[in-house]
């Protein structure tokens, strides 16, 4: 007798436009639990959704696919998308927030894809060049506002929401993807300015939250990935969020200090992350799955199931729709027209 594949704790990537014959083992791994595409896994809406549909064939069970989407700097899927806007924009624009979510979410999830890692809830300081403008504001009252109607408007279309990066990464200069940034500031003023969005968003239904590589010194000695601290004691306890925790790629600089793959991956889920990230780096995503035993957990499979996409519409349906067409228009107009 067969058991039809759970979601497991890990998260890795593939090649190329088609998946690979020796991908596919890693994919029906016990520990495989989701796949996130990048721009080289992407050349039409056409090639991607059939890329989706031949990653749910080979798991032969249960998967999450994932993008980051956000718009301006990060957005993977480009040509035959509507091209977004970075999140700074919509301070111009407050009412366009809202729709644009809705429009982003929508163009995904009729390729198959579940979920975008947005909205970016870090409050800009003026001092990270890696969060910029992909931050909503440098006020966190309007970061927040502006997150929350981007969220609603995901929720609309049926994307669950994923907020990064736990608590903030707007104060630091250092980029975590190739340096371990340390912010220095006093637990009481990360809790005034950068928790503010998470707080908010959390209480209107978030589901996912991407912790930083990033040591918050005057409170806890570990990045805030590897922290029980900031993980169980903030984000939990004290933000009461009970949704999934998705730690940043543990390929980046910044989430070096835990070790080999092995202890990154053992060191994040034990600090309460539900799924680690492995991405750009093939053999440490099978040192990974490898090396975590395998233990499905109901409480954790219960939070990533939740961030299951709910298309409202296949492509050609998005496409013929007067609200896609309308939104669409208006982005374009507003945002990118000279």
């Amino acid at each position: 007798m067969t058991t039809t594949p759970s979601l497991g704790p890990v998260m890795l990537d593939v090649e190329g436009l088609t998946l690979a014959a020796h991908e596919i083992d890693k994919i029906r791994h016990p520990n495989t639990g989701a796949v996130i595409l990048f721009a080289r896994n992407y050349a039409s809406p056409e090639q991607v959704e059939a890329l989706v549909a031949a990653i749910r064939k080979a798991r032969g069970g249960d998967i999450l696919i994932a993008v980051d989407q956000e718009g301006g700097r990060v957005q993977r899927f480009q040509t035959g998308f509507t091209r977004l806007p970075p999140a700074a924009r919509y301070a111009e624009r407050p009412e366009l927030a809202e729709a644009a979510g809705w429009l982003m979410a929508s163009e995904l999830l009729a390729v198959g894809v579940d979920f975008s890692f947005a909205p970016v809830l870090d409050v800009d300081c003026g001092i990270s060049q890696v969060i910029g403008n992909r931050s909503f504001s440098t006020d966190p009252g309007l970061a927040a506002a502006l997150a929350s109607a981007f969220q609603k408007g995901m929720h609309a279309a049926g994307m669950a929401a994923t907020g990064k990066h736990f608590p903030g990464h707007g104060a630091v200069a250092p980029d975590s993807h190739l340096a371990l940034p340390v912010d220095d500031r006093d637990l009481d003023s990360i809790k005034a300015r950068d928790l503010l969005p998470f707080k908010r968003l959390i209480a209107e239904g978030l589901e996912g939250v991407m912790p930083a590589h990033v040591i918050f010194s005057a409170a806890d000695d570990k990045p805030a990935g590897f922290s029980p601290f900031w993980i169980r004691e903030i984000l939990r306890r004290e933000l009461q969020f009970n949704g999934a925790v998705f730690s940043d790629d543990l390929s980046m600089a910044g989430a070096s200090w835990a070790g080999d793959y092995p202890e990154r991956a053992k060191m994040a889920l034990a600090a309460g992350c539900d799924m680690v990230l492995v991405c750009n780096n093939p053999e440490a995503a099978e040192q990974a799955l490898e090396a975590l035993p395998i233990k499905p957990d109901p409480k954790r499979q219960s939070r990533l199931a939740a961030m299951r996409g709910k298309p409202q519409f296949n492509r050609e349906q998005l496409l013929n729709s007067v609200q896609w067409r309308q939104i669409s228009d208006q982005i374009n107009h507003t945002f990118h027209s000279c």
